[in-house]
């Protein structure tokens, strides 16, 4: 309720045949005023001067038309040169067509000085019907404040009045309002007449509320205004709005005569704004049959209408006919035109309509704007922004909100907090909409701390802001942040929705968060919440958490599976290192009727690649040829299974075929010739790719390993200048680790230390075990004793760094302190892992542990292990090195562990299966010992086989007793 001040003049006398209001009964919107309509300062001006005030306008009289005339030729000016200077003979014939016209026109300013003017004359006090007036004119104007001061002033109101009061509402979006003041008119007993009813219908379809459109619909009937051409067409489309279109064709065909162009309007726009096209078309098609004339609404309906990319060549026939019909022509069809070919995907089209308007209004320029974003074409919506604002436009909530997107998308951080100052300045950013859209842009720019300060400065935040900032803490690593905002939704009450769920269960894969996982699927459970959806993410969250054993029931509990379903299973044994039951899941999945998508073949290949599981790999290889996938979207993928199974030349062959490659899969394949030992030709590669693309972190990380990998110190020592001061990358551990262990590879111990030392960041693990395994191959105790104690201080949870400093105390004789370090292992909960080993043969990957004895043909492998091994004693002079074995055991021990190496039996298992002279491929999750890389070379040389073996570091080709590596790994 609001106080209302009066103006002190004004006192309406009202004679109509509407009754007197009650003096105890105000509007809706008054509360016992004593005072009436505040007027706006210009108002309150002219009683004390209440002279017209024209500041720009000559008085000149126009002798030739009466004023009635020159308004209704639309001229604003020559309305206000002609105009009075007092009025009091005949007010209404004055001011009507003037308020007529300043509403057409929208134009406030100089409706507030029409009103001036006729406070000064006392004309409203003496007329409804100019009261009326004020009221629509307001209403048109948008000034819903000043017409309802105006309304509630009036003593007495006409039906007009009312219905000019609602009119207001409605066509400023405040159908409450409407519904209170109806209230109002039935409790006065006030009658509708036939121009009543399309505002309260209005009302209903925007509230969506069909009882209360029933209810008007009765009184329509008992009022006889049922038949009425307005009513009709207001009634289909009220039914339409409230999503009973069933109702509204019922209406539309007792139509008798349907000769009525609106008609037709209204119902074709019922179907169309419903998502039937097919329908609304086939309506047109019969308006044209029955020999109507199309109008610009009938246009605009049908043009809406095209919905999508399959109604192109109907749209293009419209917008033929409209050509034709140069009446049809208007800024709202011109609208709509560009409008539908950015819904049809066909942007040059909607360049070429938009480029050939004469006059081009605010929803145009938006239309195409949003177009670009929607169509991907970000960078071309800022460029149509700037030619946007060189027309002169000024940005409105729907430009800023669209160029915010398309600055998220983009990650144009600065772009984007320009905009959001000139939000700030114009008051937008207090728009839900635009707060939502800024709180997007930063969370995509990686601009949290912004994020939260758009957030925070939302007056009104709805579910979609507190879902959006929460994704954007997510996707940004900052989870605990995302669960706190999450208690803060349950304490206010708001339902939590699926997407607000979907970030959750990303910040607790962030955590890696089991127990905060398990709460949130309870949560889902008991919400009914769960659809394959969310299961699909439950899935892939738990994997990612590492408990395969809750991936697996999830998955097995979704009921009608999707390819995601599939890929998120698949991807999570991947990622748990259960590459053989992700093969096999993606066997069963290709005997189901759903197809993998790219994702899906990514994860497979992936799997393929850490078993170097050569002819699963082809497999999937030829499924994507089969199936006309693009292969240049999963290129690296292909690269790096041959490469890892292997393959380099096939690797290569791939890479050379795709026409556009991304950065991705150069640094693939630069990776793979770096995992051969091929180092100059990966160097070589890195030159290349640098001539149209810039290097990435991950791509000098790959040249750096290749170079570590074929001992060239020097170009590694190049390259991570280059990286630092060339291309101003901060190097990451892996990069400081990677050089450490290149310099440690030529011996230069020294100065891979001093190295360590100026580093800006504190050396991490990784870093002191390059380091360490240097020293023990160096032999440098000095240094390896410092990098055992820096590692120790570090607390590392890497139970591959402890095994690491065990072995060094062990080779020097430390039994104690080696038993020591393995107790720390055992008090912290941490075990080595065992060595393992697999090879592919005959459609299957046959896995072995070290001594393995669980293999079905264990005795035929045995036996052709001890054949082996004695053939290379007496013809390769091999003698079994136990200073590799660091267990304080007997010698003939020790002796009986290296022949049981796991890579050993993966090796006889080939010579017994395989054919002769193909290559033998082994895997093992461990580096190879010594020992092992000792018999590998004498099997090369002895069996004539080529053996590829890929230990944890890098491939190893042995060939005719040498290996690639040149014997330092």
């Amino acid at each position: 309720m609001r106080l209302l001040q009066s103006y002190p003049t004004l006192s309406v006398v009202l004679s109509c045949t509407c009754p007197l209001m009650p003096a105890s009964l105000a509007h809706p919107h008054t509360n016992n005023c004593s005072s009436i309509f505040a007027h706006p300062p210009m108002l309150i001006q002219t009683q004390i001067n209440p002279t017209l005030k024209i500041p720009s306008f000559s008085r000149k009289p126009i002798q030739t038309h009466t004023l009635k005339d020159i308004c209704l030729r639309g001229n604003l000016k020559e309305a206000f040169q002609s105009l009075p200077v007092s009025s009091n003979d005949h007010p209404d014939e004055t001011y009507a067509p003037v308020l007529e016209l300043c509403a057409q026109k929208k134009a406030l300013s100089q409706g507030l000085q029409i009103h001036a003017h006729m406070i000064k004359s006392c004309s409203v006090s003496e007329s409804v019907f100019l009261a009326t007036k004020l009221v629509f004119m307001y209403g048109k104007c948008g000034s819903v404040r000043n017409a309802e001061k105006v309304f509630d002033q009036m003593g007495q109101r006409s039906i007009f009045t009312w219905n000019a009061m609602i009119g207001a509402y409605v066509s400023n979006g405040k159908p409450f309002e409407v519904l209170q003041t109806y209230k109002e008119m039935r409790v006065l007993g006030v009658s509708l007449d036939a121009y009543s009813f399309p505002s309260l219908l209005k009302a209903s379809g925007l509230l969506k509320n069909l009882y209360l459109g029933a209810e008007i619909h009765g009184l329509a009937v008992k009022f006889g205004y049922d038949s009425t051409v307005c009513v009709v067409n207001s009634l289909v489309a009220m039914y339409a709005k409230c999503d009973d279109l069933f109702g509204a064709r019922r209406l539309f065909g007792r139509i008798d005569q349907k000769d009525d162009v609106v008609s037709w309007n209204s119902i074709i726009s019922a179907y169309s704004s419903n998502g039937r096209s097919m329908e609304a078309l086939e309506l047109f098609r019969e308006m044209q049959k029955a020999g109507l004339d199309s109008n610009t609404y009938t246009v605009v309906a049908c043009l809406q209408a095209c919905e999508d990319y399959s109604f192109r060549k109907l749209g293009k026939e419209i917008h033929a006919a409209v050509l034709k019909s140069a009446q049809l022509i208007d800024a709202y069809v011109a609208g709509a035109l560009v409008a539908m070919y950015v819904r049809c995907c066909t942007m040059s089209e909607a360049v070429r309509t938009f480029n050939k308007l004469e006059e081009k209004d605010k929803v145009a320029w938006n239309s195409l704007l949003t177009g670009f974003i929607q169509n991907g074409m970000c960078s071309e919506a800022l460029h149509f922004f700037h030619a946007f604002q060189n027309a002169g436009e000024k940005p409105d909530q729907v430009t800023v909100i669209s160029i915010l997107v398309a600055c998220g998308r983009l990650g144009y951080l600065l772009n984007g907090m320009e905009l959001h100052a000139y939000a700030i300045k114009n008051g937008f950013d207090l728009d839900l909409q635009v707060g939502n859209t800024l709180i997007d842009m930063y969370a995509k720019c990686s601009c949290v701390n912004y994020m939260g300060y758009a957030f925070n400065r939302m007056p009104d935040k709805d579910l979609i802001s507190w879902t959006t900032v929460i994704a954007g803490y997510a996707q940004n690593s900052y989870a605990l942040k995302a669960l706190e905002l999450l208690r803060e939704v349950q304490l206010i009450d708001i339902d939590v929705d699926p997407m607000m769920i979907g970030s959750i269960l990303l910040a607790c894969s962030e955590l890696a968060c089991v127990s905060q996982v398990k709460e949130i699927h309870g949560y889902i459970m008991r919400r009914g919440l769960s659809d394959v959806v969310l299961q699909n993410m439950i899935v892939d969250v738990y994997g990612e958490c590492g408990n395969i054993d809750y991936a697996v029931q999830t998955f097995e509990s979704i009921q009608f599976k999707d390819v995601v379903s599939w890929t998120s299973m698949i991807s999570a044994y991947v990622h748990n290192g259960l590459a053989n039951e992700a093969l096999e899941l993606f066997h069963i999945l290709n005997k189901t009727n759903i197809h993998p998508d790219s994702i899906a073949l990514k994860s497979a290949l992936s799997a393929a690649s850490s078993l170097s599981a050569l002819k699963y790999g082809k497999e999937i290889h030829g499924f994507i040829i089969r199936q006309n996938f693009s292969e240049g979207s999963i290129a690296s993928s292909l690269v790096d299974m041959y490469s890892r199974c292997g393959m380099v030349e096939s690797a290569h062959t791939i890479f050379k075929t795709i026409q556009s490659k991304d950065l991705v899969l150069w640094t693939s394949m630069i990776n793979a010739y770096g995992m051969h030992g091929h180092g100059k030709v990966a160097i070589d590669l890195f030159n290349k790719m640098k001539e149209n693309l810039t290097p990435d972190h991950v791509a000098f990380l790959s040249v750096l390993y290749a170079c570590s990998h074929s001992g060239l110190t020097a170009e590694g020592r190049q390259f991570f200048e280059i990286m630092k001061y060339e291309y101003q990358l901060e190097p990451w551990p892996e990069h400081y680790a990677c050089l450490v262990d290149l310099l440690g590879r030529a011996n230069c111990l020294e100065e891979a230390y001093e190295f360590v030392k100026s580093m800006q960041m504190a050396p991490t693990a990784e870093i002191w075990c390059a380091l360490l395994r240097a020293c023990q191959v160096h032999s440098n105790q000095e240094l390896g004793e410092i990098a055992v104690q820096k590692l120790l201080e570090l607390g590392s949870t890497n139970p591959g760094h402890y095994v690491l400093v065990s072995n060094v105390f062990a080779a020097k004789g430390r039994c104690k302190d080696a038993e020591k370090i393995r107790s720390r292992m055992k008090e912290r909960g941490l075990k080595k892992s065992p060595g393992c080993s697999w090879i592919e043969v005959g459609n299957r990957i046959h896995t072995f542990m070290a001594r393995d004895k669980s293999h079905p043909e264990c005795h035929h492998i045995t036996k052709k292990l001890d054949q082996i091994t004695e053939k290379l004693e007496k013809e390769g002079g091999y003698i079994a090195q136990t200073k590799f074995v660091l267990h304080n055991v007997e010698e003939n021990e020790k002796v009986k562990m290296l022949y049981g190496h796991s890579e050993r039996l993966a090796i006889a298992y080939g010579l017994l299966k395989t054919a002769e002279q193909t290559p033998i491929r082994v895997t093992k999750n461990l580096r190879v010992c010594g020992d092992c890389h000792t018999f590998c070379k004498l099997v090369s040389k002895l069996f004539g086989r080529e053996l590829l073996v890929r230990d944890a570091n890098r491939f190893h080709h042995f060939e005719d007793g040498v290996c690639s590596c040149g014997d330092f790994w």
